[in-house]
């Protein structure tokens, strides 16, 4: 199951195999997704979704929040002792290699980083590297070699990113980035919770358990990315809520994953639908597997998209509060996103043997509009709502 935000599905990449200080684990892939901010739809559809909110989720948003927004704080309990000194070649070179990766894989995601400011760039780059790889643990070309022990090994590998000690030329940006921003580990152990989880379920009971899952994979991205993006300066919003609608942007967009890839995830025995909303529905795994889309699967679908277009709509504010130069990758992964659930409905909710897609050329148009919504102030932004 694909997780976060992929914005090109091709098939693996090579992470470097040059190690640098401590080998403790072993060199993995490359797969992952970068956070986007969506739309507004109508949110009494699912006025029960308010109240279903899993509470550990919220939780961490706080505990993040109240860390990563004392910047300076978070900085200065640095040991200064623990900064690794790169050489800057070294690390010019560890950065244009994330740099390559994300304009390979996430095309759309990259032309808008282009406005970021050179520091955040190369941060951004950094942090989309490692999600891809961790994602790529478990849904990559060596999947079959995935066990606890590996995952095990991948968090000490992290742990060790976040301590200055990187194993490889890809972990050595990401530890920079890390002394560069207030970045909290936290978000990054809970995706690599979210992969154990894709080890060991197929079947998600409810939406909450859904839920659970998808902010695991894809909304952790949101909270990993806000401080390297910035708050703008005019932002009408408390801090809180930008790390809510980041979060709420991650569910979104993995909700869509999900919806999008139904007929892939099911020939390898995968459903990751509710099943008791299924069973509302009159359907069954069966008629997943089935692949015969029926006037029951029309309306079951119907609701899903409602829901995902509902969290696009509680993270759209998020992204209009961010930082000006910030802002245009995230509208335009949002647009994106929305695009391929309007795929879905233009298949005619066939998403049991069709993959929807968003075409190249309607990609690229999608960048003007994006820019357009980025400039505009966050005030007029909530003023359009």
């Amino acid at each position: 199951m694909s997780s976060t935000f992929s914005l090109a599905a091709k098939p693996c990449i090579k992470g470097n195999d040059s190690k640098f200080l401590h080998a403790k684990s072993v060199v993995t892939r490359a797969k992952a997704q970068v956070i986007t901010a969506p739309k507004q739809s109508d949110t009494s559809a699912f006025p029960q979704l308010l109240t279903q909110r899993i509470l550990h989720t919220d939780i961490h948003v706080r505990q993040i929040v109240e860390r990563q927004s004392q910047a300076d704080c978070l900085l200065a309990q640095q040991d200064p002792c623990r900064k690794p000194e790169f050489h800057p070649l070294f690390l010019e070179e560890a950065y244009a290699r994330c740099k390559n990766i994300c304009a390979e894989y996430a095309k759309t995601f990259y032309l808008g980083t282009l406005l970021m400011t050179e520091e955040r760039q190369k941060a951004i780059w950094a942090i989309y590297v490692w999600c891809r790889r961790t994602d790529e643990l478990v849904d990559g070309p060596n999947a079959g070699y995935m066990s606890s022990a590996v995952l095990d090994r991948w968090e000490e590998r992290l742990q060790n990113i976040f301590d200055g000690q990187p194993y490889d030329m890809l972990d050595a940006a990401l530890t920079d980035t890390v002394f560069r921003f207030p970045l909290d580990i936290k978000p990054f152990m809970d995706m690599i919770e979210g992969m154990r989880m894709d080890t060991k379920k197929c079947r998600y009971e409810d939406f909450e358990e859904l839920y659970r899952y998808c902010y695991y994979v894809a909304g952790t991205v949101g909270l990993m990315s806000v401080p390297v993006m910035g708050i703008a300066p005019e932002a009408c919003v408390s801090a809180q809520t930008i790390y809510s609608a980041a979060l709420n942007l991650g569910i979104g967009n993995q909700l869509t994953n999900i919806l999008r890839d139904v007929g892939e995830d099911a020939m390898r025995g995968r459903v990751y639908l509710p099943q008791d909303e299924l069973a509302q529905f009159g359907l069954r795994d069966e008629d997943v597997f089935g692949g015969k889309v029926t006037d029951r699967w029309r309306e079951f679908m119907k609701e899903q998209i409602t829901r995902a277009r509902y969290y696009f709509n509680l993270a759209e504010e998020g992204a209009s509060q961010l930082d000006k130069a910030s802002r245009w990758p995230v509208w335009s992964c949002l647009i994106l996103y929305r695009e391929i659930l309007d795929a879905i409905e233009d298949n005619d909710y066939d998403n049991l043997t069709k993959r929807a897609y968003v075409g190249r050329t309607k990609k690229l148009l999608t960048l003007p509009l994006a820019y357009t919504k980025a400039q505009s102030p966050p005030s007029l932004i909530l003023q359009y709502h």
